[in-house]
């Protein structure tokens, strides 16, 4: 952090109204954050206020980053909540805090629910197509998007296209490296039906991609790397054209991901060019069959094309996976395994990141089951069948993913819990079980342009062709 680069550091007077923005989690996340980035950017550029930084890293989350202050000189916090595991320290700041609390971000979109006793606003929707003055100014609820815990229905706020990109934002050392972040696309165009994007962020919108090489140029001199993110950020328009434009401008690029049926051998030259050291595909399932139920759009075939073409030109690959999906079987784990023994054929040293599924809100798998004990079996017998095959896997710890499932659907109640030191299993059970499709949802008073009916028939039609 010694290291960041601050173009807009604002320094405080009395007759300025000051600002927290908490991102209760590690530096290195915050500060890859674009939207918050663009938040701290709008923030202080306004007359009347001045804003400062909050990680969980940094003075425990209680003290700025730029001056060191204390939290509770401030007026105003702004919680960003993007993961449900950041939720008990965002609860602890909050509970310190004493001015307006607000809380934000894609956990909120999803379901404020369970945090509805700590704060005062929560803001579901997208901060450009907001007045960030008018939100700071929150004495009033006729605010869009904004919930207090009263309202029977809340649209969720969102601008019809991206505009011009953060021109200037804060170099730092975060999760994609000393970089610039080049947010090139919202929202997802695919239908994977695990995935909370396609709903939350919809409809999908591209940057223009003049404006994406612009914003890279002007920061050219202080970084060598360009983050380009999005769900997928390959299925841009013009992914090629904006990675050859970077490479000419000497960047070294990094994706946030990619999509194994969209390499072919041009694509792959350019991230050749570009300086890829690694690579990351998401198949989330070994089966066919399994690929078929979660919607994932591409097949065994797409995968090996795309990992015969980075063989010779790339040394590492990760592969995500995902267990507990529904109707799966043991012959579908071990579909995992020989679909990563093929992988390494071409690339030696390969990686797998196995999850568990977590039926998130606003998703057709939202009703599922979350069975900790059976997972837990699945995951055992994934370690010793990878361990006999020489492959190395990060297998997560299915207690932590219980608790996001339970935070993720729960309500008032479950929230009573993130006052504890710890969330344990047994007190979350109840959040675990399979959800009646007739059931009242705690989050159902959030729309986000969908019909509840259509997840429905989607979560039905899954137990009609099994």
């Amino acid at each position: 952090m010694a290291l960041e680069f601050n173009p807009i550091q604002k320094k405080w007077r009395k007759e300025l109204r000051r600002v927290a923005l908490v991102y209760p989690n590690r530096y290195r996340g915050g500060i890859a954050n674009i939207g918050l980035q663009q938040i701290y950017c709008e923030i202080n550029a306004l007359d009347n206020f001045v804003c400062e930084r909050f990680y969980s890293d940094v003075f425990n989350g209680f003290r700025s980053v730029e001056s060191a202050t204390p939290i509770n000189e401030f007026d105003i916090a702004l919680f960003s909540l993007q993961y449900e595991q950041d939720y008990s320290k965002a609860v602890e700041i909050a509970k310190k805090f004493k001015g307006l609390k607000i809380a934000g971000g894609p956990c909120v979109m999803e379901n404020p629910v369970p945090l509805k006793n700590f704060f005062d606003f929560f803001f579901i929707g997208e901060i450009e197509a907001c007045n960030v003055e008018e939100i700071l100014e929150c004495d009033k609820t006729d605010i869009k998007g904004m919930f207090t815990g009263e309202e029977s229905m809340v649209k969720r706020v969102k601008p019809l296209k991206l505009e011009k990109h953060l021109e200037y934002q804060i170099i730092g050392n975060g999760a994609y490296g000393r970089c610039v972040l080049l947010e090139i696309g919202r929202g997802c165009k695919r239908r994977c039906r695990f995935c909370i994007v396609r709903q939350i962020y919809s409809p999908v919108r591209w940057r223009n991609s003049e404006n994406i090489v612009e914003v890279a140029k002007n920061n050219r001199k202080k970084v060598e790397k360009a983050a380009l993110i999005a769900p997928s950020p390959t299925d841009h328009p013009k992914f090629k054209e904006i990675l050859q434009n970077l490479i000419e401008l000497g960047f070294k690029v990094s994706p946030s991901s990619l999509r194994a049926d969209m390499v072919d051998e041009e694509l792959v030259e350019l991230l050749n060019k570009a300086g890829l050291k690694s690579l990351t595909l998401a198949p989330e399932a070994g089966s066919e069959r399994m690929r078929e139920i979660v919607n994932k759009g591409i097949s065994e075939e797409d995968v090996i094309n795309a990992v015969s073409l980075f063989s010779g030109k790339f040394k590492k690959i990760k592969l995500y996976f995902m267990i507990g999906l529904p109707f799966e079987g043991y012959d579908d784990l071990k579909a995992i395994v020989e679909l990563a023994k093929k992988v390494k054929k071409y690339i030696n040293r390969v990686t797998l990141s196995i999850n568990p599924l977590v039926p998130k809100p606003h998703t057709p798998f939202q009703w599922l089951p979350f069975d900790v004990e059976e997972l837990k079996v699945k995951a055992d017998f994934l370690r010793k069948e990878l361990r006999r095959a020489n492959i190395k896997a990060e297998i997560s710890k299915i207690e932590e993913f219980a608790i996001q499932t339970a935070l993720s659907r729960g309500d008032e109640k479950i929230g009573r819990l993130l006052s504890k030191s710890r969330i344990k299993v047994g007190d979350i059970k109840d959040y675990l079980s399979e959800i009646p499709v007739d059931s009242e949802l705690p989050w159902d008073f959030i729309d986000h342009g969908y019909k509840k009916e259509r997840l429905i028939k989607e979560y039905e039609h899954l137990y009609s062709v099994e």
